[in-house]
């Protein structure tokens, strides 16, 4: 029984330590239409989670993101339009909140900071092939030449040829 208690504990724990979210899902939203609840849906998923960032409203589990789908809701069903609620959570959080920031010279860098990357890495590896071909091998002398033949064994190296 004294194993047994431990692991009971730990069990009964392990169930309670469940996300407040994982019972909050979009299905848990009412809505008058299945169009209303499409619209809904098409919303959230064009908002990022804010805290999972490479997720939108409508797959993320934490905390933040349902408190996010459930004011979205509540939006919604105030009937605010889609620019509406966008700009509120624009004013908010940001661009970033977006997946789709607008281009204005705040978002220059989410925009065009890959290309220039790519381009600053093209040209690093453009100038280091340059520099790899520009390497010559230095020609050895004809003394040098026998001298390296007499190391390396190679016959004749003495000047004279050993022929049989």
């Amino acid at each position: 029984m004294k194993r047994l208690l431990p692991a009971l504990l730990f069990v009964w724990l392990l169930l309670g330590m469940t996300p407040a979210s994982a019972s909050s899902t979009l299905e848990a939203f009412k809505f008058a239409t299945e169009a209303e609840a499409l619209h809904f849906k098409d919303l959230i998923a064009e908002i990022r989670c804010l805290v999972c960032q490479n997720q939108s409203l409508a797959d993320s589990d934490a905390e933040l993101a349902h408190d996010l789908r459930v004011e979205v809701y509540d939006m919604v069903q105030e009937g605010r339009s889609d620019a509406e609620i966008i700009d509120f959570l624009v004013k908010r959080y940001g661009d970033f909140v977006l997946y789709k920031p607008p281009l204005k010279p705040e978002t220059w860098f989410i925009w065009f900071g890959p290309f220039v990357l790519l381009a600053i890495a093209g040209f690093l590896l453009v100038r280091a092939l340059r520099r790899q071909r520009q390497v010559t091998t230095a020609e050895i002398s004809a003394e040098e030449r026998k001298r390296l033949d007499a190391l390396l064994g190679k016959p004749g190296a003495d000047g004279k040829d050993n022929e049989a």
